[in-house]
């Protein structure tokens, strides 16, 4: 292994798994000694890298815009553009737009056979079926999830029936279909999804439910999940 290739492996150490982490573990990890891998953070410190922490202490990454880019592998390349390339298909118009300019500011930045790759990437995405457009300005539904404030809007269920609701939004969903907010409904007192595309009429009305939203989603879709479960064996 080269020196450059045990650095950036090392910087990868660093972001992944719970920090501080030790040079002993670190060396361990690498099949490095502990001396290689202070010497190694110090030369990290050298190019940007903004590293706390010392020896017997551990070490935490903060991550540092101003760090040189170390390069992505290839495959790491092709998944980046699967993912960008599907969501300018499935994306609404601002998130759609997102991806395109997130994937010419990698291959601006990439070294030039990395952005090569990037640009002639193997791995596309095309949706030959689109789902329903969205009955909402989506861009505002993603702010107020990630405000963590309540919005309220009109909602036609499966039978045609008009509500309105109040919602927790949690995060959205793309399926194959549909796009489907997660949320705590106030009506209803408990998890509910909703499709984008029967909802009209947003507003984001608060209050706010921060901090919650994280854990509150983790409890959401299991708890969505145990109700798919229990359908499907009813209907077997």
């Amino acid at each position: 292994m080269t020196r450059t290739e045990r650095l950036f492996k090392l910087m990868q150490a660093l972001r992944l798994g719970a920090p501080p982490h030790t040079a002993d573990a670190l060396a361990q990890d690498m099949g490095v000694s502990a001396r290689t891998i202070h010497r190694d953070i110090d030369a990290l410190r050298g190019l940007g890298a903004i590293i706390d922490g010392a020896a017997g202490y551990g070490f935490t990454l903060i991550e540092d815009a101003t760090l040189p880019p170390l390069g992505f592998t290839d495959a790491e390349i092709e998944a980046l553009v699967l993912g960008l390339r599907e969501a300018e298909q499935i994306g609404d118009p601002e998130l759609s737009a997102a991806a395109t300019q997130a994937l010419r500011k990698l291959q601006g930045r990439l070294p030039p056979s990395q952005s090569h790759r990037l640009k002639h990437a193997t791995l596309t995405a095309h949706r030959f079926y689109r789902a329903d457009p969205p009955g909402i300005p989506v861009d505002q539904l993603r702010r107020a999830t990630w405000d963590e404030m309540a919005v309220t809007f009109a909602y036609r269920d499966a039978n045609g029936a008009n509500t309105t609701r109040t919602v927790d939004p949690l995060g959205i969903v793309f399926f194959d279909q549909t796009t489907v907010l997660v949320s705590w409904c106030h009506l209803r007192q408990d998890f509910r999804p909703f499709r984008l595309d029967r909802m009209t009429d947003l507003e984001v009305t608060g209050p706010s439910f921060r901090p919650n939203r994280i854990p509150r989603l983790r409890d959401a879709l299991t708890a969505l999940k145990a109700r798919s479960a229990t359908d499907r064996d009813h209907r077997e």
